[in-house]
């Protein structure tokens, strides 16, 4: 096989209502208008699609000069070319798809790829400089492995996916089919499990596997432990930011999006549809159940229970309206204190 050679996309040219039938919109004002590229709506220019949604950006569309706006069905733009859609943000991306197509990269095999013998590349895979692929290895295909990365012995992965350089996943590794995985990723790694016995901490046994679902997304530097003698697991359509931790026996539910700086202890179960913001602290044994949101900076303990559909900030972690009123009560706390304080000195005063 040849190595491997990017070919950069090219960017498409197209006209309002081409653009119009692939999002399923209507389109209102200079249907033959040529789009040759996207940005946001405070700097898009005549060539550019941007759009609008919610109400605090309605007075900036009114002065931008796109070349045509995204906007919610029922919600025209009169002297503006628009397309209406249900979903503009959604139908942004749809158009990204389509005026700016990604890059693509020629299958083949690097020369200085090291690939053992019985490891099993489907056709159309990419493998880029350096890789190291152990015996009993699977890539499914069209998959892309950048420089660097190192799939260690039983390592599966799925079809068409892309691992960015210098992703490490560890022995026997299950990954499914389009996930990605950025660069300096980490999974199934050791968990951190230790015995203090004998005056000294002793490693326990670190056995298990990680099983990642498809259409997942893990940002940069990001680590994913092995189970001690389970499995950790992230759901289908998940997406992890950069700097995240995921420890031993961790299940994540599908579709969770979870903040950079998130580190998550040992055997936490996360629903589907759980949002956690960035810098999240999360406890072991903690269960977080589906579509619950954790506010940035949370602290769960252990063994918590975050029932379903809350929003909970502030660590011990609680509920957002009783945290807001107990923040509120801290803010008064040094004008109480200035008040005690004038108190402690008149009854000091009244009793001599």
């Amino acid at each position: 096989m040849h190595p491997p050679v990017a070919v950069a996309g090219e960017k498409n040219i197209m006209k309002v209502a081409e653009l119009a039938g692939i999002l399923g919109g209507k389109w209102q004002g200079d249907g033959q208008r040529e789009i040759r590229g996207v940005a946001a709506l405070q700097n898009a220019g005549p060539d550019d699609l941007a759009f609008v949604e919610g109400d605090r950006p309605l007075g900036l569309a009114d002065a931008c000069p796109a070349g045509c706006i995204l906007v919610a069905e029922g919600a025209p733009f009169p002297g503006h070319t628009t397309i209406e859609v249900k979903h503009p943000k959604l139908a942004f991306i749809r158009a990204v798809e389509a005026l700016l197509p990604p890059a693509e990269t020629a299958a083949g095999i690097h020369p200085t790829a090291i690939i053992a013998p019985g490891a099993h590349l489907a056709k159309d895979v990419s493998v880029g400089p350096y890789v190291v692929i152990e015996r009993g290895v699977k890539v499914g295909k069209g998959t892309r492995l950048g420089a660097g990365v190192c799939l260690g012995e039983g390592v599966q992965v799925g079809t068409q996916c892309v691992l960015f350089p210098r992703v490490v996943v560890y022995p026997g590794v299950h990954i499914g089919d389009r996930v990605i995985l950025h660069a300096g990723v980490v999974v199934g790694s050791d968990g951190f499990g230790y015995v203090l016995a004998e005056g000294r901490y002793q490693k326990f046994p670190q056995l298990g596997q990680v099983i990642i679902g498809d259409d997942v997304e893990i940002g940069s530097n990001s680590t994913i432990d092995r189970g001690s003698l389970g499995t950790t697991s992230i759901g289908q359509g998940t997406k992890l930011d950069n700097l995240v931790h995921v420890a031993h026996n961790v299940h994540i539910g599908k579709h969770c999006v979870i903040a950079a700086q998130t580190g998550i202890s040992g055997s936490v179960e996360i629903g589907e549809q759980a949002v956690i913001g960035g810098q999240v602290g999360v406890g072991d044994h903690v269960r977080i159940e589906g579509g619950t949101i954790i506010g940035s900076q949370a602290g769960i303990l252990p063994g918590k229970i975050v029932r379903r559909g809350l929003f909970v900030w502030g660590t011990p972690a609680r509920p957002l309206a009783e945290f807001k009123r107990m923040y509120a009560h801290l803010a008064h706390l040094p004008e109480l204190a200035r008040k005690v304080k004038e108190l402690s000195r008149r009854i000091s005063g009244e009793s001599r």
